[in-house]
């Protein structure tokens, strides 16, 4: 069985936005509690507190806080995993130091088990109902695959005044088509390569397909800059100095939101559509191994080029990626197909001749678009150079030492896109509370992404 997210937009009533409002507030609260609870513990007696310590305390803390007993346990027990989650990322040095969390700031809650919850649908809008809330919302929204819900995450986008019922679902695992002893299909390989003048370069062996970069952030950049500057000369909200926000200033922010909103739905649309135009032709996938994450950010302090890395940043995430290197493994995999990942440092598509395998290192310079190669005499344009490269690497044609399949590890997407190191999930920790009940185990017992602060 696999498990894929879905998302549905929930449509509440004015009586219902109201308790999801205050159940939200409620979890924000929750959060904070238990930061503020970790960061005293460790500045009076250096002490890190652990999960099943906070966890453990959240019946005397409805007790005492009445207006939390309405809500869910495990719910509540799922907001303390959020600190905990928070500080283990933060111990492993992969994000800053948990803050507090406005309440304008907070997304939702989730509903870690099957109980709490209940969703009537078969797929296709439906309802969900709140037991916890005693409400049953509307809620609109289809997806491909529908199985048995597991989980169920409550989230609320404060720009667009919007409520969505995100559910893990467990599906079945489809056939893969290519087993270990039947051979590849060439003929439906497609490799492809990432830019920002060109957002995808396509080669299937035969023929080249460019897809243009649409540029949705540029096309709305001077219309937000417009709103946004209008926006700073109304009267913001300031908590200090206890100043409420103008109707003028709340109005402008809403138009903000909505112009974002709209490039975000017209991003996330063009995605859609030519990752399952893609999907739909080829059964495998070949792509390189990005690190968004670093090639995103900012230029470094004393840097003479942080325009041209500020406006390189702005056209990478204009095309997104990530999501697009997401989107065509799940849908390719989904009807059966295969997903690779070349390594990058090792091929380096970009800097090698695909005729000769030479690597030339005065290629990786971004603004050499044009590559003819000193050794052979071959020339072609640098993405169609890449995504050449990528295909000769994955039929085993491309000449240079460590470029043959069996070198490159052969990535599957299930072992790079989806890796994430072990922090320790609301399963595990229930598999590990039961054991400790049944071996009696003595001594102080830390979750997985607990780590000593010293």
């Amino acid at each position: 069985m696999a498990t894929r997210r879905q998302t549905f937009r929930l449509y509440p009533n004015k009586q219902q936005e109201n308790k999801l409002f205050e159940a939200r507030r409620n979890h924000a609260y929750l959060y904070n509690a238990c930061i503020a609870h970790r960061r005293y513990e460790w500045r009076a007696s250096q002490k890190t507190v652990t999960y099943f310590e906070q966890q453990n305390c959240l019946p005397a803390f409805k007790k005492e806080w009445v207006e939390f007993a309405y809500l869910h346990s495990q719910a509540l027990q799922a907001t303390v995993k959020r600190v905990d989650l928070a500080y283990g990322a933060f111990f492993q040095g992969l994000r800053k130091r948990p803050k507090f969390k406005s309440i304008r700031d907070y997304s939702g809650w989730s509903y870690p088990a099957k109980s709490g919850w209940k969703v009537n649908s078969n797929g296709k809008h439906g309802s969900v109902t709140l037991n916890d809330l005693g409400i049953t919302v509307r809620m609109r929204g289809q997806s491909k695959q529908w199985g048995v819900p597991s989980t169920l995450t409550i989230v609320y986008k404060p720009g667009t005044n919007q409520w969505f019922a995100s559910f893990t679902v467990e599906v079945p695992t489809p056939e893969t088509k290519f087993g270990s002893d039947s051979d590849l299909n060439y003929e439906s390989i497609v490799c492809f390569d990432l830019g920002t003048e060109t957002a995808l370069t396509l080669y299937d062996g035969k023929h080249f397909t460019a897809l243009e970069n649409p540029r949705f952030t540029q096309r709305c950049e001077q219309l937000i800059k417009r709103k946004s500057s209008s926006l700073r000369r109304k009267r913001a909200p300031s908590r200090r100095k206890k100043v409420k926000a103008s109707r003028r200033w709340r109005k402008t922010r809403k138009q903000v939101s909505r112009l974002q909103r709209k490039v975000a739905n017209q991003r996330k649309d063009w995605q859609h559509r030519v990752t399952s135009d893609i999907a739909s032709h080829y059964d495998i996938g070949v792509t390189e191994q990005l690190n968004t994450k670093s090639m995103t950010r900012k230029a470094k302090k004393g840097s003479k080029r942080k325009k041209q890395k500020a406006g390189l940043n702005k056209s990478i995430l204009s095309v997104g990626f990530g999501t697009l290197n997401q989107m065509m493994a799940y849908k390719i995999e989904q009807k059966g197909g295969l997903m690779l990942m070349l390594p990058t440092k090792q091929i380096k598509p970009s800097q090698r001749c695909p005729n000769c395998g030479v690597v030339h290192k005065d290629w990786a310079d971004l603004s050499n678009r044009y590559h003819v190669c000193g050794d052979c005499g071959f020339e072609i344009p640098r993405d169609r150079g890449s995504v050449m490269v990528l295909y000769n690497v994955v039929t085993d044609a491309q000449p240079g030492l460590g470029t043959r399949l069996v070198d490159c590890g052969c990535l599957g997407s299930t072992n790079s896109t989806s890796k994430r190191k072990h922090t320790g999930s609301m399963r595990q920790l229930g598999q590990r509370k039961r054991r400790k009940s049944c071996l009696n185990l003595d001594g102080e017992l830390e979750t997985p992404s607990s780590y000593e602060a010293g």
